[in-house]
């Protein structure tokens, strides 16, 4: 509705108009949050007693409070230790190799000693192996191995290896079994140097409960006392670096801004006089920090606005949008400072009262998310200086919290009519915000039997519903003042007794039925993969006014038995009035101020397709035409609703001319049909992914085997104009 004189406007005004409103919405906004912030000034005195309650003015610091505090932070710090899980590992994987090195080298030994006995003349004797050369044999082996490796195996005492040498491959076996078991269960703890001894002894004790001899129990012995070691260090220079965080994270001691620093009706000691001297407020004229503060939070909102809508194509586009945005926080905030006015003390739930996911939501459905979320923050923001006098109260983190939480949740709604995803709505906007005010609740320690609860949750409840309430009601009035395809409009557009629709009638009938039958396969359709149903329902009521201006051209208009008039034209003519239809049914279209996306899909049904009868027939007569010079002036189809347009048009006409339509006749021909538009191009542009192509072709074969089964073809038509019908896959 406002399209058009805001298009008129911009372009009287020029660069100065999106500066004026940016101006006229920052005035708004200053003007209602001014009486909000304003102080009144003060001069206090000791002695004097409190006719209010006097809040703090600023937020200032209690240095040695807060160096104290600091303090007994970094004697609170627990020191630190770096756990190193990889030890417990590398000690199973040391000790496991070296128990195979000892089997390994021990069968080495025997094997070269029989071998010696079986190589030895007669009565030649031949000495075993002594311990010492096992042993010696042993820690040969250790050369191939890492140092760190070796030094391990170094600490061990060499009774450990004079004991082990001695021990055979099923005994080592049992001792590496046995000693990786003891071994891991105490590795698998963090084991500090305090702890060490104490864990070693834990899995000392256990060996004597084992059935080894005793050799296996002091070589077992031997490798726990060596292989459960630290893996759990002190770090101290994280521990003094973590002492260092504890200092810094402690929040200086402050006298908050919004603090209670003398009660109404309470005298004004010592102690109280100094903090309010500390503040300024002894004699003082009211601080002008609240006031600076809001005019910059407007001029932020104003330059964040400014700078987003840069963002968005096409000049007129970003004025809707910033007139849009602007218009409708400032009515949250009158709203929301209509509230403040009414509250008091006993009020103070009044607040809860604003439907603070409201704005955010139009904004996600009409615009986008992240103009929802902007409006979402910025609301929260202008709700701190609206109930400025709420500061330092429970009252206002209840306030604040609940209009952040339900404006953000808002813009989770999917970006459609709002009636039509209800159950999803009543989730993001009502359920949501009134849990979160729960946890409001639980986290200042309200009660269940507490009034106060109650009330909170009712007045929650009564905004959130609010909020939902307002958006279903008004989302059509405002899409009639927003866009020019309201429902509203459309419900308009679609009664057949439109003065454009019953000249259709009157002028086209044939054409006037065939756009009937396609707007209902094509509503169809767009409704199964989740489309604009009504919007192309009604666009398709008026896809082919363009014939009324020469409707007895078009094969469905021509009365039973007369004879085809392009039989007597050139096709070369026949084929400007055929496309004659979608460039005057768009000036017709445009010449009645129709929906923008009606206009589109008039001149994008046919999209580029070739007229195929009329190229044969110039074919014919010229050799030299191409096929562009047949093909319709489009665009391609650019939205999904006009692809499927597109194919529903062409089918509709085709099967309403097919001689004894069958399921199966019909299921074919729209596969090849939309095959063909697909090979042609025709749908590239649409958006249309293969997956709802397919649902389209199931809903469109479906439609059309429910209607012409049994139906009898109209108008009746002469078999030259059925074959062009069906070979133009036209009107």
């Amino acid at each position: 509705m406002f399209n058009q004189p805001i298009n008129q406007l911009r372009k009287k005004l020029g660069k100065y108009f999106i500066p004026l409103i940016l101006f006229v919405f920052g005035l708004i906004l200053f003007l209602t949050l001014f009486s909000s912030v304003k102080q009144k000034g003060v001069n206090y005195q000791e002695g004097q007693v409190a006719t209010e309650s006097v809040r703090a003015n600023k937020t200032i610091e209690n240095t040695t409070e807060t160096k104290q505090r600091r303090k007994l932070a970094a004697e609170a710090v627990t020191p630190e230790y770096t756990y190193q899980a990889d030890t417990a590992d590398t000690q199973h994987d040391r000790i496991s190799q070296l128990i195979d090195l000892i089997v390994k080298t021990n069968n080495e030994i025997d094997k070269s000693y029989q071998d010696k006995v079986a190589d030895a003349d007669s009565g030649e004797v031949i000495s075993q192996p002594t311990v010492d050369e096992r042993v010696a044999a042993v820690k040969k082996s250790f050369e191939t191995l890492d140092q760190d490796t070796v030094n391990f195996y170094q600490q061990l005492p060499n009774d450990f290896y004079s004991d082990a040498v001695q021990l055979s491959s099923s005994q080592l076996e049992a001792v590496k079994t046995e000693s990786l078991a003891l071994i891991d269960e105490q590795m698998e703890k963090r084991i500090r140097e305090t702890d060490l001894s104490d864990d070693k002894q834990l899995a000392l004790d256990k060996i004597d409960m084992t059935n080894h001899t005793e050799v296996q129990v002091q070589v077992i012995r031997y490798l726990i006392e060596d292989g459960i070691v630290i893996n759990d260090v002190l770090n101290e220079t994280r521990t003094a670096e973590l002492k260092r965080q504890a200092r810094q994270s402690v929040q200086p001691v402050m006298i908050y801004q919004g603090e209670v620093v003398v009660r109404e009706g309470s005298q004004i000691d010592a102690t109280a006089l100094n903090k309010l001297d500390l503040l300024g407020m002894t004699n003082s004229t009211g601080s002008i920090f609240p006031l600076v503060a809001m005019i910059c939070a407007v001029l932020l909102q104003l330059l964040l606005l400014y700078f987003y809508s840069h963002q968005i194509e096409g000049n007129f586009q970003r004025v809707r949008f910033i007139l849009f945005y602007a218009a409708s926080l400032s009515v949250g905030i009158l709203l929301m400072k209509f509230l403040q006015i009414f509250q008091s003390s006993n009020t103070s739930t009044l607040s809860l009262f604003f439907p603070a996911a409201f704005v955010p939501l139009i904004l996600t459905v009409f615009v986008n998310r992240r103009a929802g979320a902007l409006a979402a923050v910025f609301q929260t923001i202008f709700a701190l200086f609206v109930f400025y006098s709420a500061i330092g109260t429970n009252n206002l983190t209840i306030i604040l919290m609940s209009y952040l939480f339900a404006g953000t949740l808002a813009i989770m709604v999917k970006q459609k009519r709002i009636a039509d995803q209800a159950k999803q709505a009543l989730l993001w906007v009502v359920l949501f915000p009134v849990l979160w005010t729960i946890v409001l609740n639980i986290y200042q320690g309200l009660s269940a039997f507490d009034s106060r609860t109650w009330t909170t949750l009712i007045s929650s409840f009564a905004g959130s519903m609010f909020s939902i309430l307002l958006g279903m009601g008004l989302q059509p009035y405002i899409e009639l003042l927003v866009t020019d395809s309201s429902v509203i409009t459309l419900n308009e557009l679609s009664n057949p007794n439109n003065p454009l629709l019953k000249r259709l009638l009157e002028e086209a009938p044939g054409t006037y039925h065939h756009s009937m039958m396609v707007a209902n396969l094509s509503a169809n359709a767009v409704a199964e993969i989740g489309g604009r149903s009504l919007l192309t329902r009604v666009a398709c009521y008026y896809h082919d006014i363009g014939k009324i201006r020469h409707a007895n051209f078009f094969v469905e208009n021509l009365p039973p038995g007369a004879e085809n008039p392009h039989n007597f034209l050139l096709p070369e003519d026949s084929k400007q009035i055929i496309f004659g239809h979608v460039t005057e049914g768009a000036e017709i279209l445009e010449e009645y101020k129709m929906p923008q996306m009606v206009i589109d899909i008039c001149w994008q049904h046919h999209g580029t397709t070739l007229m195929k009868y009329f190229y044969v027939k110039a074919k014919e007569r010229n050799p030299e035409i191409t096929e562009a010079d047949f093909r319709y002036p489009g665009p391609k189809p650019q939205t999904r609703e006009a692809g499927v347009v597109n194919i529903a048009d062409s089918c509709e006409a085709a099967v309403r001319a097919m001689d004894q339509p069958s399921f199966d006749k019909i299921k074919i021909f729209v596969h090849d049909l939309i095959e063909e538009r697909i090979s042609d191009g025709q749908l590239d542009e649409s958006g249309l992914t293969l997956q709802e192509i397919r649902i389209v072709e199931k809903s469109l074969v479906s439609s059309l085997s429910s209607t012409f089964h049994s139906r009898i073809k109209y108008p009746k038509m002469k078999s030259e104009a059925e074959k062009m019908k069906e070979e133009q896959g036209a009107e």
